[in-house]
Formats: C-alpha cells, structure tokens, sequence
C-alpha cells in the first residue's frame, strides 16, 4: 500500500482505531484528534444507506479548517481470528490532479519539492526536461547525489538546507549548468518553506527562471550605455577605433579590428564605395590573447576585402553580416586570414562564429569593424547585430567628429541642421510652420532646436530647447537631449514629469564631462502637449521664455506660467499649467535668441513680440516671416528657433466613446457597438482588425484592469482605439508558449495595428492601438 494512502481503521462499532499519515494531509486532522472518536463525526453530511450495504461510495468529510471535502471511498471488513467481525479499513481513493497540480506539472518554470532532508517530493515537466531524466528516476533521491560536485550545485544544496533548518524563504541568483544545457544558464531561483495545516514544517518548494537572455540583453544594454562615455574621448581617429576595440574585449569578442578607408585618415571628401573589393588600412585590433598574435594584419597595414567576404559585404550592403563555422562565408574569410598570416593560423582555431558591422555616421561609411568568437561559447545572433550596428554607429559618429575637428563650425553647423527635424512628422492636432536661424557670431553653432512628435489618442507635443553654448559640444548635447526628449515623449510622460527625467539627463552628461560645473552644461526646455478632443493645452517649462498664444479674435498673450529651473540645476520642481484654447488659436513656441538682446529692455522686448505675433499675416509660414523680421537684426548674436502650431478641433462626429461594465459578457456588446460606428463611418474595410483590437483590450481591462473601464474610438489621421481602466499597471508584451491559455492577445494586437502602447493618466492607464485608415 502507499505510504502516503488516506486510510483509517474503524472498529465494530465504528470508532477510528487507526488514521495514517495520508489521512492526516488530506483531512487536516492528525491522528491524536481523531483515534477513539467515532467516524460519524468527521461526516459532514450524514451516509446514504446505498453507500452504507455497498460499502463503498462517496462521502462528505468536514477538513479541520472547515471547508467540505467529498471522498470516493471503500470500506473492507476485517475479521478476528475465528473470524468473527472486527471492523473496517477505510481508504479514500486518490482524487484527480487539481488545477493546482496541474499548473505545477505544466508550469514553463522548472519546479520541485523537497523534503527537509533535501530529497526530492515531486518534479514538475520543465525541471525533468532540464535534469534529463523522469519524475520517478528523482523522487526519493538526495539533491547532491542528482549532479555534480560543481560549487553552484553546492550553493543550491547549502540553501536548500537553509530554507528547512530557518523557514525563511531564499532568492538569489546563479550561472549554473544542468546536464541537458551545452553551457550555464543565468538562474534566477526562489525556495519558500512549505507548511502542513498544524504550521509544522514540511518542505522545501523550488521555482527556477532562466533569465539568459534577459541578462545577456541587459550586458548588451550596459556596453552601450558605457559606449556614451568611453568611446569619442578625444578628437583622434586612431584613439577612437582604440576606445572600441578596448569595450568590445573580451566581454563582447575574443578578437575585434577596425578597419578604416583611407580617405577617413586624410583630409578628403568621401568617394563612392566601389563594386568589387575595397581598400581598408587597419587602425585598431585587440585580443585576449596579449598581442594579438591571431591578427592577420599588422596595424596601419592597407589591404583589400575580396568583394565575397563578410567585410566587404558589411561595407557594400550597409549592414551587419553574421557568419558560422561551416558556411561557406565563414570558411572562406577564415582561408583567406590563414593565407595572408600563415603563422598565426594556429592562433585561429576554434574560431567558431564572427560578425563584420560597417561604420557609418551621417550616411557615409568610414569602415567596418570585425568581431569573432572562439571561447565564448555562443554564436552571434539577430540580438548581437541589432547590438553590433548600434555601437558601431556610436563609434562611426565620434571617428567622424575626429576627421572634422579642423572644420568644427561647419562641421557644428552639419551637425545641427541633421538633429533638427528635416520634415514634421503628419498629424491632425495642430498645422506648423518653424524657423532656425543659426547666429552670425564667431562662436559658432548653438544648440538650439525645436520638434513636433504625435502622441498617442491624436494628440501632439510641441518642443523647443536651447543649450548653453557654442560649438559641437553645445550641438551634440542638443542631439542627445531632443533624443531624450522623443523618447520621454513616447513614453508620454505629463510635461513636469517629462521636464523632471531630463534634468536628470543633464546633470548626468555634466558629471561625465570635464569636470564642469553643471549650470555650464545647462540648458532650457519648454514642452507643451495639445489634445485636439479636449481642446486643452498642458506646457510646462524649464527656464525657458512663456509661449505667446495668439487667439482666433487677434488677441495675444504670454501664457502665465512658473518659469521653471534650467535644466542641470537639479532638485527644484517643475510646474506644469494647463489652458483650454478655442480651434484656430495659435501657439507660438520660441528660444531667447528672438527676444533676448544685450541692448534690448526685456519689458520692452515683450512688448515687441505680442506686438509682432499680433500683427496680421495670411498664414503660419508669413507670421513666421513677419515676426522674424520684426524682432531679429541683420546679423543675430544668439540661434532662434520659432515654431508656430494652430490648433484643431476633433469634433464629437470623430470621437465615440463607451463606458465598459466589468462584465465578460460586455465584450460582445461594445464590440458590435464598435463595429456599428466604423459602418457609420464609412470604415467598414477596419471592421475585422477593430473587433479584433476591441475584444483584446477590453477582455484585458475587464480581466486584469479595474473599473470603470471605458472604450474610446477616435477618427484621426488614424483610426485610434483606446481602453481605459482605473489600474496603473502597464501591460507588456510576451511570447505565449505552444501550451500557454493565454498571453497573445497584446501579441496580436502589435501585429494588426501600426503601433501600439500604454500611458498613464490621472485616474489609471490608458492602453492605445493605431490602425491606417484605409484609402478613400
């Protein structure tokens, strides 16, 4: 019989005589509490007199906490010697696995149960798939007798024993491997103590992630943000192509070169890349071995990549091309090196997998960088190009910066007009016309600069900064901080919040510069967010100039608002305000340079301006012209930057909202609604993806979110589905496995919208999908 079998023993006249371990766990009851009663009163109900002649049946027992268990049971009667009747062994036949068990077996985690003496309970799929072995080769089996003497097996068996001995749950983190895994795996593992019913200590639970890719990711997240500041620290080419070669060895490759075209080491413009094999010099390389003895080529060495080889690829078709050990890429690159350096040939062995990267800055290429693999285990991935090209693009952009050190206004003056956008992205929120005016000082280019980004739910942010100073410092800054800014944005962060992050930014990119006090590297922002359904304007500033709003009836304003500290002062709030505005009015967002002179009255300067924005013009594009005129000299001592927007309206025949109740049967209903407003719309063609989008994120709201839930359609540029609930939990997106229930529905979502996300707002979170309208 089972050991672990519910039985218990009952005399003639129907006293428990017996109860067994089993009983006990499945009961609640230990045997002290139920031997010498009689077995009626553990009944919860009373017995049928069916199951009583048949001996058998289904019963209901009262657990010890008080919740009902029903039982399929058997009673077998027992006889004395002369075999008379003596009583009854009752057994509870095992019930079926519960939904607890079962999400156990098939949990995608490993998991496990252990006794206190560190042998295994139980053992679901996934750790008998890593372990290689069935539940029933493990259970009863001693941890350590399980694997080997390896010192994560010996830390995973030191903190099994600490979880039994204290009954405090443990997480920690360990590379360890198992046997079915080729190399270890970053585990990320959580024991709990497991208590009976009576509080007594039972068992040991186990949980074990696999977070390789996660930390294999966050290493490549970490080199880049490194690369910010190692790479670029000089104006030297050479110096530069070192800097990546030393970030790259060994966490990235085991061998890494950069190869440049000549013409980066001269002072000549870019030729066009030819068709057949290009000429490369070598600038840089590194190894784990000192010296680099693997090295094909010596360092200033020039040479020519066959057209067929993966660096010569790289350069031609403007990407990262990986190759394997095996492919005929690979072994063709690898006979190539042997041929040129037969001496370090031996050096190469074992190379197993490499990865050529073209560096490119502002659309030209400068070279390509190589990295290859030999003791690292793994090959280059998708992952690792993605990495690859991004840092190679960090570093093209500071050889670049290297190679124009000579020429540094025009070079700033590049620079500045590339960061600053080429083409305002469509949107139906605002109309805009923008002007930049770089300053006619000796100083040289600032770091002015202004943006239109498309927010989420039709609405848009408008931008403009200014960077204190001068020159390709002051530039690159911009470029980092409107980077910093779209990113924020995308995130949609309230204007203050926004404006709080990038001070952050700013005092971080002073403290990794030359030791500069902070205010010198600081500057000013003004952000402002516009809802075309609301009608309402949200700026907030950082010691940046109000915006002027010019009215539909031609009157002008500074908005009244709290100025804000610069950027880079650091610990002072930022203070947003917010104003609804009639369609038709006119935003205008500027930098100092249009009004802040050194023999201009800054009262007076105000006057000016509203006098300027006040004046009538036929369009955005004239104002824009006209204000210049008015308030500007012929040569400006400081960059302007102007961005007019009028605003827009959607009107209430654009927007049609639902309240949701938190009911799944509501699904259906505010889908067919949803459905019924596209067909009155017009859009009848987005019907499928809509009802698809809709049932998705309301089923999500209802079943994750918290009331009131609401649905929202907008009829922009794009048509926008939007599902509200009062949770501040964002949703993210994951890959559901074969045998998952769930988890495909945002999935699904990314992969019918054109872009998708989250935002949070006053009372929770909105989630937002966007689908193109189709051509009518």
């Amino acid at each position: 019989m089972d050991p672990d079998a519910a039985v218990a023993v009952l005399d003639a006249l129907g006293t428990v005589t017996g109860w067994s371990e089993g009983a006990r766990l499945l009961t609640g009851h230990p045997a002290g509490d139920v031997v010498g009663r009689p077995a009626a009163d553990l009944l919860a109900d009373g017995m049928s007199d069916g199951t009583l002649l048949a001996r058998s049946g289904t019963v209901t027992l009262r657990h010890r906490d008080g919740h009902r268990i029903e039982l399929a049971v058997t009673a077998c009667p027992v006889t004395d010697a002369d075999g008379t009747p003596g009583g009854y062994l009752v057994t509870a036949d095992p019930p079926g696995p519960t939904l607890g068990a079962q999400a156990f077996e098939q949990a995608s985690m490993s998991m496990s149960v252990f006794d206190l003496q560190q042998r295994y309970l139980r053992v679901n799929d996934a750790a008998c798939k890593v372990m290689g072995v069935s539940e029933a080769e493990l259970v009863g089996r001693f941890f350590a007798d399980t694997v080997g003497d390896a010192d994560y097996h010996q830390g995973f068996l030191r903190h099994l024993r600490e979880v039994a001995e204290t009954g405090r749950p443990v997480r920690y983190e360990s590379f360890a491997g198992a046997p079915t895994m080729n190399r270890e795996h970053l585990w990320s593992i959580e024991m709990w103590p497991l208590h009976a019913g009576s509080g007594e200590l039972t068992g040991v639970g186990i949980a074990a992630f696999d977070n390789t890719e996660q930390y294999w990711a966050r290493r490549r997240l970490a080199l880049l943000n490194e690369a910010a500041a190692r790479i670029g620290t000089t104006l030297d080419v050479i110096r530069t192509a070192e800097e990546l070669i030393e970030l790259l060895v060994p966490r990235y490759a085991d061998f890494a070169s950069v190869d440049l075209l000549d013409w980066v080491l001269g002072a000549e413009e870019p030729p066009a890349l030819p068709d057949g094999g290009v000429e490369m010099r070598r600038v840089a390389h590194g190894s784990t071995r000192a010296g680099s003895p693997g090295a094909a080529l010596s360092l200033g060495e020039p040479h020519v990549y066959p057209p067929d080889l993966p660096p010569a690829r790289a350069l031609r078709e403007g990407h990262a091309v990986v190759c394997q050990a095996g492919e005929p890429e690979f072994v063709e690159w690898l006979a190539e090196r042997d041929t040129r350096s037969p001496g370090g040939s031996r050096y190469r062995e074992g190379v197993h997998s490499m990865i050529a990267v073209p560096l490119r800055a502002r659309g030209t290429t400068l070279g390509v960088a190589v990295c290859v693999r030999m003791a690292h285990p793994d090959d280059y991935g998708p992952d690792d190009a993605v990495f690859a090209e991004e840092l190679a693009s960090r570093a093209a952009v500071c050889v670049d910066n290297a190679r124009r050190f000579a020429r540094e206004r025009s070079t700033a003056l590049a620079l500045q007009h590339s960061l600053l956008p080429r083409g305002l992205p469509g949107q139906a929120a605002v109309e805009v016309a923008h002007r930049y005016l770089p300053c006619g000082s000796l100083a040289g280019i600032g770091g002015d600069w202004f943006d239109v980004i498309p927010l989420s739910g039709g609405r848009v942010a408008l931008v403009v900064g200014d960077v204190v100073g001068h020159g390709i410092q002051s530039s690159a800054t911009m470029g980092r901080l409107r980077t910093a800014v779209r990113t924020l944005a995308d995130v949609d962060l309230p204007p203050d919040e926004l404006l709080t992050h990038l001070d952050d930014l700013v005092t971080h990119l002073a403290a990794d510069g030359s030791g500069e006090d902070v205010a010198e590297l600081g500057a000013t922002c003004l952000y402002a967010v516009y809802d075309p359904i609301s009608r309402h304007l949200c700026v907030a500033g950082a010691g940046h100039p109000p915006p002027a709003v010019i009215l539909p009836g031609g009157t002008v304003e500074l908005l009244p608002m709290t100025a804000g500290p610069p950027l880079g002062v650091g610990g002072l709030p930022f203070e947003a305000m917010e104003r609804e505005l009639p369609a038709g009015s006119v935003v205008a967002l500027f930098t100092d340079g249009l009004i802040d002179y050194r023999d201009r009255d800054l009262d007076g300067a105000a006057e000016d301006l509203l006098q300027a924005f006040g004046t009538p013009a036929d369009s955005l594009e004239a104002l824009c012209d006209n204000v210049l005129k008015a308030l500007l000299p012929a040569q400006p001592w400081d960059d302007v930057a102007l961005l007019l927007a009028r605003t827009r309206a959607l009107g209430a025949d654009r927007v049609a909202t639902w309240d949701v109740p938190p009911d799944p049967a509501q699904v259906a209903v505010v889908r067919q609604a949803a459905t019924e407003q596209l067909i009155t719309w017009g859009l009848a063609e987005a019907s499928f993806v809509t009802e698809l989008v809709v049932s998705e994120l309301v089923t999500n709201a209802i079943r994750y979110g918290e009331p009131p839930i609401q649905l929202r359609l907008i009829r922009d540029r794009a048509l926008i589905c939007e599902v509200s609930d009062a949770s501040s939990t964002s949703p993210h997106l994951r890959r559901a496995h074969a045998y998952d229930e769930g988890g495909r529905g945002l999935l699904l979502v990314a992969q019918l919208t054109q872009r998708w996300g989250s935002r949070q707002t006053g009372a929770g979170k909105s989630i937002w999908a966007e689908q193109p309208l189709p051509d009518v």
